[in-house]
């Protein structure tokens, strides 16, 4: 061999010839049987392929090829992994100059078939899969950085090497189930098709360009369909993981495309399988978003919301088709029900993962799909019982609500902007108590930004709120500007919510950390005070009753207004507010127990039917809290006026109300604000007659008033200049007594929404008229 190589070496252009003579008797050799000398010169051509890297040793590598495939073509396994050997030897050699007519097909699909042996004897199977996995992993580092040789990305040849590697791969359970002894440990580890089958994979992928990410990831992808690996999704998961780690952190949009595109491929298929798409989809979506994701971020949550509508089809008619199935509708509609979930597990996954702008934009992407009641649009029912537009809803404000948690925002106007306000709270007035628990939850997420939310899970009455250690900052400048904007609308849907029927448990303790987490993140000395006149107001309405409400809910009403002005005392820290607090929460217990959280909000809430004789005692007085909290700085005047929520078309739109009845429920509310409450006469009802009736009387009054101008033009263009000036004295004086009487009503305490309040020297009051109901008189006419 020496001798041999120096010739070699000497005289190159021998080296074709010498390849030649010992590729004719190698394959003599093989022919005979004559094993021994045909080791002897495959070692002779290996050892002549590592010395000589000259530019005439194209030539002798074809040789050398061509002695290779004789070997791989052989049925012996100890020839196949001889010329495997020799193989991957040649391919680790780097080469002075290309070779443009080598072709390697026949490589990629010998080695690709020993890579799925199936030979009988396990010691040699595994042996041949090693060889052929080593083959792979040789003709990839031969051709993948040459670009003048044959293209190995190809869907010819990425169609057979990733599904054999995968193939290896899905046996790595078997490996390990067979727990070799301790002392063997180390051998089998090398032995381990699965662990060599990964590292070629990982190198595969590590290599892949731009361009060649798309055939690479097919494969896996129809591999996984073919054998049916998406319903334990465990295999499909890990590969995956194998395949976002491996390649370059800017491909990785191009990975999630490619499962986008899968999962709407596979719109018809079972349940279990989109899942499973979903659930590698989430594991991928968290690694890539650690990279650059850039524009599929919209792209997938349409996809993810597209595929929950399709879903939502399929429960609710029983069959991919919609032609209902009854014998297999059960099953279905609990595997999409599977199928639904994993879809907003994914949403929460990836949205977590995305930075705070982005996160905003999938925010409003995704409120923008919830659809909402109108007027125009009537809501489907379905014919099961459940509507579609129901199901959506849900389904849709879970979405919101995995995507809102853990959302840090320091500015609420961008966290919570205008379009997305209306639109949220809008549906926090819907009918359905779980879309309204929905939003509430959404809201709360939104507005703990300090983590304090877990500290209101359950409603009580403490006596010393610092053992919750509460995180509170001043409210910022942005927050104050936030307030001042969507104050009045929050409360107005506090106040709204608390009015519901069909409220439980969860719902008031949503709306008491809805509050309370209002007070501590976006509460200046203004908020504190609107909130307090809030917290009244819900009392109120629990003793009024003027809405038919239940027991419980009343006492529930009770029980959240003591609890959360029992906190808001606390953090105000004026003494003789949270004296006049505290005063009150002891008669309860004393006398009333069923208006307090301890006794409402559990397993088994004692109640008190008999709620129309609270006295005076059990009540937290506003005309006591303005007093204590006027002498400490606050603003008194305010704290004065109930809280009474204006109503908007939003309710019109929102509830389950028709036009009429939100006409007459408008007429009701405008009396009841009346100061002849007491005198008031049940409401005209609106017919035909009375509308037509209207229209004639409007006209004889238009007839009417213009008369009147003409008189009083002609009144002052001809009577004497005393008449003018003593009529306008009379005027003058009567607009001094008007104003009068206004400063008067003004300065006045107004009495609570129950009736009437007795003043300090006991004279009963009645009602101010708010301001922007009185009528001023004319000071003249032209």
């Amino acid at each position: 061999m020496e001798k041999l190589t120096f010739y070699a070496l000497s005289a190159p252009e021998k080296l074709d010839r010498i390849g030649a003579y010992l590729s004719e008797r190698l394959i003599r050799d093989v022919g005979r049987h004559r094993y021994g000398y045909v080791c002897i010169a495959m070692e002779a051509l290996d050892q002549l392929l590592m010395a000589c890297h000259c530019q005439s040793i194209n030539l002798f590598v074809e040789s050398f090829l061509k002695m290779v495939a004789k070997l791989l073509e052989s049925e012996k396994p100890n020839l196949q992994i001889l010329g495997t050997n020799s193989f991957v030897k040649f391919a680790n050699i780097e080469e002075d100059t290309p070779s443009y007519h080598r072709s390697y097909d026949f490589f990629v699909s010998r080695f690709s078939e020993m890579c799925h042996s199936s030979h009988d004897d396990l010691e040699i199977k595994t042996k041949i899969r090693m060889s052929g996995i080593k083959g792979l992993q040789g003709v990839v580092r031969k051709t993948v950085n040459d670009e003048l040789q044959a293209n190995i990305w190809d869907p010819q040849h990425m169609d057979k090497i990733v599904p054999s590697l995968l193939f290896n791969l899905q046996h790595v359970e078997e490996a390990e189930s067979r727990s070799p002894s301790p002392l063997q440990a180390p051998e089998k580890e090398k032995e381990n098709p699965a662990e060599l089958a990964e590292r070629c994979l990982r190198e595969l992928l590590g290599r892949a360009a731009f361009g060649n990410i798309k055939n690479a990831i097919k494969p896996v992808l129809i591999h996984l369909d073919n054998h049916s690996l998406w319903e334990p999704k465990v295999f499909a998961i890990r590969c995956f993981k194998i395949i976002m780690y491996s390649i370059q952190p800017q491909h990785s949009h191009l990975v999630i495309q490619q499962l986008l595109g899968h999962l709407d491929a596979n719109s018809r298929s079972a349940a279990t399988v989109r899942a499973g798409i979903v659930e590698v989809l989430s594991e991928a979506a968290v690694i890539a978003a650690t990279g650059s994701v850039g524009p599929t971020v919209l792209e997938m949550f349409n996809t993810l919301l597209r595929q929950l509508r399709l879903s939502i089809d399929y429960a609710l008619t029983g069959s991919y088709d919609g032609a209902i199935s009854l014998g297999t509708k059960i099953i279905k509609e609990h595997e999409e029900r599977m199928f639904q979930e994993a879809v907003i597990k994914t949403i929460g996954s990836f949205a977590s993962t995305l930075p705070t702008y982005q996160r905003s934009e999938v925010i409003l992407f995704i409120m923008s799909k919830v659809p909402l009641p109108s007027l125009h649009h009537p809501i489907e029912t379905g014919k099961t019982g459940e509507n579609r537009n129901r199901l959506t809803q849900i389904m849709l404000l879970k979405s919101l609500l995995q995507v809102s948690t853990g959302f840090q925002c320091n500015n609420m106007m961008s966290a919570l902007p205008s379009n997305f306000l209306d639109r949220l709270l809008s549906t926090a007035l819907m009918e359905d108590a779980e879309i309204r628990l929905f939003v509430l939850e959404i809201l709360i997420s939104f507005i703990d930004r300090h983590g304090n939310r877990h500290k209101f899970s359950s409603i009580s009455t403490l006596s010393d709120i610092s053992v919750l250690k509460l995180k509170v900052d001043k409210c910022s400048r942005q927050d104050t500007v936030f307030m001042k904007k969507h104050s009045q609308q929050l409360y107005r849907h506090i106040y709204l919510s608390c009015k519901e029927e069909t409220n439980v448990q969860k719902h008031y303790e949503a709306l008491y950390s809805l509050l309370v987490l209002v007070s501590i993140e976006l509460a200046n000395e203004e908020v504190l005070v609107d909130l307090i006149r809030l917290a009244l107001a819900v009392q109120d309405l629990a003793q009024v009753n003027e809405e038919s409400l239940p027991v419980y809910n009343r006492c529930a009403l009770y029980a959240l207004g003591a609890a959360y002005l029992n906190l808001i005392s606390q953090l105000t820290t004026v003494p003789a507010f949270c004296q006049h607090i505290h005063e009150v929460i002891e008669t309860r217990k004393k006398e009333a127990p069923y208006m307090l959280p301890e006794d409402v909000f559990v397993e088994r809430p004692r109640l008190s039917q008999n709620l129309d004789e609270v006295v005076i005692e059990f009540l937290f007085r506003q005309s006591k809290i303005s007093e204590v909290l006027g002498g400490s700085g606050y603003n008194a005047d305010r704290l004065c006026l109930p809280y009474i929520p204006q109503l908007t078309d939003e309710d019109r739109l929102s509830k389950r109300k028709s036009v009429g009845e939100t006409i007459s429920l408008q007429v009701e509310v405008e009396s009841r604000n009346s100061p002849e409450k007491e005198e008031r006469v049940p409401a005209e009802e609106i017919t035909y007659e009375t509308l037509k009736k209207a229209i004639v009387d409007s006209v004889a009054v238009e007839e009417q008033e213009r008369e009147r101008r003409r008189q009083v033009v002609e009144k002052f263009q001809k009577a004497p200049f005393e008449e003018i000036a003593a009529h306008c004295g009379a005027r003058a004086s009567l607009l001094q007594s008007k104003l009068n009487q206004i400063f008067e009503i003004t300065i006045r305490p107004p009495p609570s929404p129950s009736g009437t309040i007795t003043a300090a020297y006991g004279q009963p009051q009645n009602h101010s008229i708010p301001v922007y109901e009185m009528k001023f008189p004319d000071l003249c006419v032209y």
